[in-house]
């Protein structure tokens, strides 16, 4: 079986696995979880990085950000991945909207203004019965403030950056899955129903009451997903 590689979302780092990688050991998966994307300026460029310091295959389960250098590493070195996971995660580019929120985001991270921006775009990250939730908010701000202005900086233009993935879809022949939350803001169902959509035999699943922050919000329920899947791999 090959390694499970976890690959998380923007300014993120294995605390957002917290209750995967516990359970994906426990069930007998070699994991990893790779940091390239606070190492390197881009997408292409963490791609060469994460295959050069890990040999061999891999199973790729990405979240967000780590969804779209998943479709970088396909692209790159397809043989190398033996099956992907998407959870949370678009193969669109950005519209210009969304670039003109970055750039807007990224002056105010350079100036120290990253919690204000973080706690005005919770409405979008979490579901809205979570809008309460102190202790999953926290969790999530100390996740991505402990990543600093500067990685937020970088992996933000680092995503502006982003090819279309789109036509990268059909040609992907591993066995795939794709998840999204039914309340998710950031990469709505609609992207996920489009990726399953293109990318043959993928399996779509949509998690309940659960917004952007899959592994965060839903942990039990993702993973007993991508245990069953993984099982079903063998």
């Amino acid at each position: 079986m090959a390694s499970v590689m976890l690959l998380p979302g923007l300014a993120c780092d294995a605390g957002q696995w917290h209750a995967q990688i516990p359970a994906l050991r426990a069930a007998g998966h070699r994991v990893a979880v790779s940091d390239v994307h606070a190492r390197h300026a881009t997408l292409p460029e963490m791609a060469v990085a994460l295959l050069a310091e890990h040999a061999g295959a891999w199973v790729l389960i990405g979240t967000s950000m780590g969804g779209m250098l998943a479709f970088e590493l396909l692209r790159q070195a397809a043989q190398r991945v033996t099956a992907l996971a998407l959870l949370g995660s678009t193969a669109r580019p950005d519209t210009p909207e969304l670039l003109q929120l970055r750039s807007d985001a990224v002056v105010r991270f350079a100036r120290g203004e990253a919690a204000d921006v973080l706690r005005e775009n919770l409405p979008f990250a979490i579901h809205p019965s979570r809008a309460d939730d102190t202790p999953l908010i926290e969790r999530y701000l100390e996740l991505v403030l402990r990543a600093g202005a500067e990685q937020l900086i970088a992996q933000n233009r680092a995503l502006m950056q982003r090819p279309d993935n789109r036509p990268l879809l059909s040609r992907i022949a591993c066995p795939t899955l794709v998840a999204c939350g039914d309340a998710d803001a950031l990469t709505p169902l609609e992207h996920a129903v489009e990726i399953a959509g293109a990318i043959p035999g993928a399996r779509l699943e949509v998690i309940e009451r659960c917004g952007h922050l899959m592994t965060l919000e839903q942990p039990d329920r993702v993973n007993a997903l991508l245990l069953d899947w993984l099982a079903g791999l063998r």
